[in-house]
């Protein structure tokens, strides 16, 4: 049987017009979406009335009228159906004339037909004026209507006046529903009312979660994202590991691990944004960035320099000269110099300054390669930008000496101690250079 139909064979069957409003039913079917707007059902009527009406019956001859526009309704020729409630109207100067319960019933099936057109100001229009038979109509189709113009508020983004026929609703039901209190937490959320919003989405997860049913995800990122505006990290978090839990997305793990880092806890801000590297979710360059600095923090470099590699080589990461030192830190750090080198001249050539070739040139000096060590140095500091200049010409004349070019290495060491800092340690090596000059001096006259 087609839903219209159910609709008007309850009205007589239970005497009780529209007590699963058609119009309701109908805006369902465009409720906003992320679960923020849902519709009354039967079951969300209330349990018991708290006034009693005396309600006019529904007479078989208007009965009759309504099928044959709910027909017209049905094959969607809604100017037809328009047709037969305009007779049913211009009847009421006759003795045919319509009690304010039957009016109710035209009237509301006169708003499905606005709805149907997407003409919301007309639906809104003639649920008012159903609204307006009260006291002759059932207290169910009250509320029920009330419920619906709420939608069609909410719908029209009025928020406001959504909200506050969604309260006057509420203050006539025995039994709001928990979308309801959803619906509210969404207006107040657009009116930027946070301490509402956060209140009434809570009501909702609450009585999800106390009937053993869980919360819909968005009722979640609601309130997650309130606590965060707040700074209310440790709330938003407590949100984050149900999500993480129960709707395992990317986006989730990340942000959780971010969280735990501003509370200060990098334990456990690696372990979350590691779980999401190994299943493959990170694909941001920050994120694996962000991911090999702490594992470096944690002092655990090799999957560091791992994570930044193949983050390089996968084109995640971005080819930037940092990134490529923070590569070439970690597989020094990892003691695995041979991997290190590539990383760290790929960073020097790629900055503006000559820091990193200085640098270079120190991790060149420390595994005997002194040929490159002078190249890379010597480029550092003619490219200017050192931070210690003294530093790199005390490593450059190291270079030049261990090649066995003193004369070089005496220029450096000269250069060097005109830095106050590192005036003792160029003068210890000038007469180390002396020294192992008279030495092979003396070593070949012995020879000779």
């Amino acid at each position: 049987m087609h839903l219209v139909s159910q609709i008007f064979r309850q009205l007589v069957v239970c005497g009780c017009a529209a007590s699963v409003s058609l119009g309701l039913l109908l805006v369902a079917d465009q409720a906003f979406d992320a679960g923020f707007v849902s519709t009354a059902t039967a079951q969300d009527a209330p349990k018991k009335e708290r006034e009693t009406r005396k309600t006019p019956a529904l007479r078989n001859n208007i009965y009759e009228k309504l099928a044959e526009a709910q027909v017209f309704a049905e094959a969607k020729q809604y100017a037809e159906a328009e047709a037969v409630l305009n007779d049913m109207l211009d009847a009421t100067s006759k003795k045919s004339k319509l009690n304010r319960y039957e009016l109710a019933t035209v009237y509301n099936t006169y708003a499905y037909l606005r709805y149907a057109v997407e003409d919301y100001d007309g639906a809104l229009n003639y649920y008012q004026k159903v609204i307006d038979q009260r006291p002759e109509i059932p207290l169910a189709l009250e509320i029920n209507t009330l419920y619906t113009v709420a939608q069609l508020y909410f719908l029209q983004e009025n928020w406001r006046k959504g909200i506050d026929t969604l309260n006057t609703w509420m203050s006539v039901t025995d039994t709001p529903s928990t979308n309801a209190y959803v619906l509210l937490a969404n207006g107040y959320f657009q009116l930027k009312d946070y301490d509402k919003s956060l209140s009434n989405i809570q009501i909702a997860i609450d009585r999800e979660e106390a009937a053993g049913k869980l919360p819909k995800e968005q009722w979640y990122n609601l309130a997650r994202f309130i606590h965060f505006d707040r700074d209310n990290f440790r709330a938003a978090l407590d949100i984050l590991e149900i999500l993480v839990m129960y709707y395992p997305k990317k986006q989730y793990w990340v942000q959780a691990s971010h969280l735990y880092g501003e509370e200060k806890d990098e334990a456990r801000q690696l372990a979350m944004l590691e779980a999401t590297y190994e299943q493959n979710l990170l694909d941001r360059s920050q994120d694996i960035v962000l991911l090999s600095q702490l594992y470096l923090q944690a002092e655990v470099p090799f999957p560091a320099a791992r994570a930044m590699e193949k983050g390089l080589a996968d084109d995640i990461v971005e080819k930037e000269s940092k990134n490529y030192e923070l590569a070439g830190v970690a597989w020094r750090q990892a003691q695995e110099v041979t991997k290190s080198l590539p990383m760290l001249e790929a960073a020097a050539s790629k900055s503006e300054k000559g820091e990193l070739y200085a640098r270079l040139g120190n991790v060149y000096l420390d595994v005997d390669k002194n040929k490159e060590a002078v190249k890379a140095l010597k480029r550092g500091l003619d490219r200017g930008g050192v931070k210690r200049p003294d530093q790199a010409r005390l490593a450059l004349g190291m270079a030049y000496f261990n090649l066995g070019d003193f004369n070089a290495a005496r220029r450096a060491f000269r250069e060097a101690r005109k830095d106050q800092r590192a005036r003792s340690y160029a003068d210890q090596w000038l007469k180390y250079i002396t020294s192992e000059e008279n030495r092979l001096e003396e070593l070949a006259k012995d020879l000779g």
